[in-house]
């Protein structure tokens, strides 16, 4: 499971999800703020058995949510869907990272896929790649070619290219472009991969030879440069805004990544909640603490950008936040584990399907 770093987990959870008083941190069944457009990450990310993913699916089902699953195999995939709640909307899969969508045996996982889950899915995710800059034209007759074949296949679900390798915002919008015309492939944005590149860019213009991922909270030059850092991170929601525009106005169904983080974390810097902020050994602005790419209010306008530019027909969410760490008492759902001695993985679970939660009830508030 991926670490927090820096990230001090007291400052993930305002609203004192892990205590045991006061309201659950789980909305009844039924009761959405909203059209139920929000997918969330399923699977079962802390070591135990299957009781993980029958609590993950009691979960998804009291906050209405959706699921999106990783799966390399469609017998992955289909053994972490006997455990997924009905939803109107069909689950997604983000398939293994490592296709290329330039290699035909890659693009025959896809359409393996797409027929094995014809009419059980919604979409499938895939990376773009580095190599793909250079080669615009061979990626957009590949997705052409695979969408011929993909129509086969009567409910196949939809393909989504995500912006995940770094390449030039400029260029994503001109790929989707090329591609409106083209049924069953579309693009996911992923606000954290376009807010990490962005923010590393913008600094990178103000401080050349001095790479902003190479700073962390501990630095002994973060003074000094801080607001220089803030700015550059408080600028790519602007950057996001401007994409979804760009491609939502192509009138095809747009999907997203939604997570939150900052540059200055180390490793795995931007799978995060929207509700945190980073600790930093110094006072900058009168706290001891950094705000992070987007916030409360940076989603809430992603989600209402993107809203305006596709409709709520033409969109769907995933929230891919799996850097979390704390306990959560079971409450409801102890039961299901009667068979444990130790629950405390159980806890942690039952912590990151919380704070999904919660943060799936920023989503739906902000259509």
């Amino acid at each position: 499971m991926p670490v927090q770093g820096s990230v001090d987990s007291h400052l993930q959870d305002p609203g004192g999800l892990g205590q045991q008083d006061g309201p659950s941190p789980f909305p009844p069944a039924g009761q959405s703020s909203g059209p139920r457009l929000t997918h969330a990450l399923f699977q079962q990310r802390i070591p135990g058995d299957t009781a993980l993913l029958k609590l993950a699916g009691l979960r998804f089902a009291q906050a209405g949510l959706a699921a999106e699953a990783y799966a390399d195999t469609p017998d992955q995939l289909e053994h972490v869907l006997e455990y997924v709640p009905p939803h109107p909307r069909l689950p997604t899969v983000h398939l293994n990272r490592g296709l290329n969508m330039l290699r035909e045996r890659d693009r025959g996982v896809v359409e393996e896929f797409a027929a094995h889950f014809a009419g059980r899915l919604s979409g499938m995710v895939v990376h773009d790649k580095s190599d793909m800059g250079t080669q615009t034209d061979n990626l957009v007759a590949a997705l052409t070619e695979l969408d011929t074949r993909l129509a086969r296949w009567p409910k196949a679900p939809r393909l989504f290219l995500e912006y995940a390798a770094g390449h030039e915002p400029g260029w994503f919008v001109e790929v989707a472009e090329r591609l409106k015309d083209v049924d069953r492939v579309s693009c996911c944005i992923d606000v954290g991969h376009v807010g990490i590149r962005r923010a590393s860019a913008r600094f990178a213009r103000e401080h050349p030879g001095l790479s902003l991922r190479s700073l962390g909270t501990d630095d002994g030059r973060l003074p000094s440069l801080v607001a220089d850092v803030q700015d550059a991170v408080a600028k790519v929601v602007q950057d996001v805004l401007d994409m979804t525009r760009s491609i939502g106005r192509l009138g095809k169904h747009l999907h997203f990544h939604l997570h939150d983080g900052h540059p200055l974390v180390g490793g795995l810097s931007d799978h995060f909640t929207f509700l945190m902020r980073l600790p930093i050994p110094f006072e900058y602005e009168g706290r001891q603490s950094l705000a992070t790419m987007y916030g409360p209010a940076g989603l809430a306008a992603i989600v209402a950008a993107a809203t305006e530019a596709c409709g709520l027909d033409r969109l769907s969410f995933t929230l891919e936040i799996h850097q979390v760490e704390g306990r959560l008492p079971l409450g409801d759902a102890a039961g299901l584990f009667r068979h444990w001695r130790d629950t405390t993985n159980a806890e942690r679970m039952n912590n990151w399907l919380s704070v999904l939660a919660q943060n799936a009830m920023l989503v739906e508030q902000s259509i």
